[in-house]
């Protein structure tokens, strides 16, 4: 087997956003060294700024240093601009190179952009992950492996800084994961708003509802962390934006309309995050969902 890739080994990290960042931080930690790149420069230079790492003068130059670049993106057709662009990161890789794209990207996209880069003899890992900005920062993230096993056991060390790591598949198998769980966790979020927002028009008390189906049945993610944390103090800010989950929804439409598989629900919610974010906007929180709920309340009011 080849030679697992530890520390001190250069690795590049592109997408310093709210995730993003703080994984870095932990491979810097971890004593790998970085070369870092965002296409916003002043995130680059915030990083650099608090850690030892390299700023490349591009992209090029950065594939060319590194054996390993994780890209960590908004979606997928940006971490394709970014790898295939003219001096993108792959004109400077060298064959049996790394790619391992830990963003949320389309499963179907990556199995398309995996095979174009097995002719260039450089294989691709989708290494999505869950647990948002606090587990990113602890270290604690899920992060869902798809691809040849063999390589995925070259890397998993260095994964295992900013996580778990749970070998899904073969290549996309970690994208479709990300995408299907993401659709359980927006559902739970918008099942336990509805409920919430029900039973205070009712006259209970949002606080004691959300206490109440936390011992009980209807628990989730949303009851136990979201509404506490992000919902009942009106903070919204859980970190990971609505747009970002929107689009989730369409990658999770996007597999069960590939396999032909029931999607009832789904379509449905689907399209109550794209409307959410048509109204409220891309960069709005993901837990603003709520907002938009409470305003059809105002809407069926004054019509």
């Amino acid at each position: 087997m080849a030679e697992k890739f530890a520390p001190p080994d250069r690795i590049g990290f592109i997408g310093l956003g709210n995730m993003g960042q703080p994984m870095a931080h932990l491979l810097v930690a971890a004593g790998y060294r970085l070369a870092v790149f965002d296409a916003n420069a002043d995130a680059t230079r915030r990083f650099a700024a608090g850690h030892a790492c390299e700023q490349p003068a591009d992209l090029k130059s950065l594939g060319n240093s590194c054996p390993v670049v994780i890209t960590m993106l908004p979606e997928g057709h940006i971490v394709r601009q970014v790898l295939l662009q003219d001096n993108g990161v792959v004109a400077g890789l060298r064959p049996e190179s790394i790619l391992i794209d830990m963003s949320s990207s389309s499963p179907v996209g990556t199995r398309l952009l995996a095979a174009e880069l097995q002719d260039r003899d450089i294989p691709l890992v989708d290494a999505p992950v869950s647990g948002g900005v606090k587990k990113a920062i602890d270290g604690t993230l899920a992060i869902m492996a798809g691809g040849e096993i063999k390589v995925i056991e070259r890397i998993r060390d260095l994964l295992a800084v900013m996580g778990k790591v749970f070998h899904v598949g073969n290549t996309g198998s970690g994208h479709a994961m990300k995408a299907l769980n993401n659709y359980l966790s927006a559902g739970t979020l918008a099942m336990t708003a509805e409920a919430v927002i029900a039973g205070t028009r009712f006259g209970l008390d949002a606080a004691k509802i959300i206490e109440i189906l936390n011992a009980s049945s209807g628990r989730s993610t949303a009851s136990e962390h979201k509404f506490p944390a992000f919902v009942l103090p009106r903070t919204f800010n859980s970190g990971f934006a609505l747009g970002l989950m929107a689009k989730d929804l369409r990658l999770a439409v996007e597999i069960a309309n590939t396999e032909g598989t029931p999607a009832l629900l789904l379509q449905v919610l689907s399209g109550i995050y794209n409307q959410a974010e048509q109204d409220l906007g891309f960069s709005a929180d993901n837990t603003d969902v709520v907002r938009y709920l409470e305003s059809l309340i105002e809407e069926s009011t004054n019509d």
